[in-house]
């Protein structure tokens, strides 16, 4: 029964943990299948976790702050756009550069706010989204094992959790059961075809981005008033980074990359526990190893995967219209 607990204990952070990477993994997702590369996923994650830390906390609102945090994430997403749609810009270099500015330019607003090093107000009551019950849950811990999953598992999250689980299947219907979903995936194969058939090529990979700026939004705004209290530097610690490898990895798919986030995440559920405990043989690991062991395993999945992977043919080049 204890080992049962902690697998419950762990699959329960790996939720937690999952749910940023998810929602910019998707975020990646309806960008890069537009055929747009968008490395900036880290950058609009810390640049939305810093506006709605700041502006929940002051305005007491976590909900506000959510707002806050998807406009901030838009904005960058439409400065993306601007810069590699309109002119046709290199997109890594552009998503560096978002990157790169966010990560200066958070910490030195929220210095000059708040004057508290960098950070934002410790967030408390209302400022945070906070945990759910589900119905029932105090009735189910009675019930052996399917209770104890129930009670300990599902319910207790906060609703951004919940949001990221239903974002997977509505994304998924999204792009392949509505035409906006059709269009993009058609953009991002052959943009040429797209814009013959009267599609402005232009306008459709600006709504896909507006997209990825929402869901990076959300994703930001969690890191700071969900799983998090307050915006401290470079908080995002390659999430981004780690979401556009977990989407590589599910080959631009909702499902697979759902899975590809969920064992990123729960290798680092499992190097949390890990941190200071003696193992047989081994003993007591060092702690800079055992918080490297997410990266560690991104590099590996994507030496042995990424080749094997087939991206959008029309990713990363700009469509220039045929006159």
């Amino acid at each position: 029964m204890e080992t049962f607990h902690i697998i419950v204990l762990l699959m329960d952070a790996t939720f937690r943990v999952a749910t940023p990477l998810v929602l910019a993994a998707l975020a990646g997702m309806f960008s890069e299948r537009a055929g747009i590369v968008d490395i900036g996923l880290e950058g609009k994650m810390l640049g939305a976790a810093f506006a709605a830390a700041a502006v929940a906390s002051v305005s007491g609102s976590a909900w506000v702050g959510l707002g806050a945090g998807i406009m901030a994430s838009l904005a960058l997403s439409a400065l993306h756009a601007y810069a590699c749609v309109t002119h046709k810009g290199n997109q890594v270099v552009s998503g560096m550069a978002i990157n790169i500015v966010v990560a200066g330019l958070a910490p030195t607003l929220a210095y000059a706010w708040f004057q508290m090093g960098g950070q934002t107000p410790a967030l408390a009551g209302d400022e945070r989204f906070r945990s759910l019950e589900l119905p029932f849950t105090e009735a189910a811990r009675q019930i052996p094992v399917i209770g104890y999953i129930y009670a300990d598992l599902i319910s207790g999250h906060n609703i951004i959790v919940y949001l990221a689980a239903a974002a997977v299947p509505i994304c998924a219907w999204i792009l392949y059961k509505t035409r906006f979903g059709l269009r993009v995936r058609a953009v991002g194969e052959n943009p040429h075809a797209v814009d013959t058939a009267g599609i402005s090529v232009n306008y459709l990979r600006y709504k896909a981005l507006a997209v990825t700026g929402l869901l990076c939004g959300i994703s930001g705004a969690y890191l700071s008033t969900a799983h998090g209290a307050a915006f401290t530097r470079d908080m995002t610690a390659g999430k981004g980074y780690l979401a556009l490898a977990a989407l590589i990895f599910g080959k631009w798919r909702p499902v697979p990359t759902l899975f590809a986030c969920l064992l990123f995440a729960f290798t680092d559920a499992v190097q949390i526990r890990l941190q200071g405990v003696e193992l047989p043989v081994v003993g007591v690991i060092p702690v800079q190893f055992i918080q490297a062991l997410p990266y560690i395993l991104t590099v590996l999945l994507l030496a042995g995967f990424v080749g094997k992977a087939h991206p959008p043919k029309a990713i990363g080049k700009p469509y220039i219209k045929e006159r």
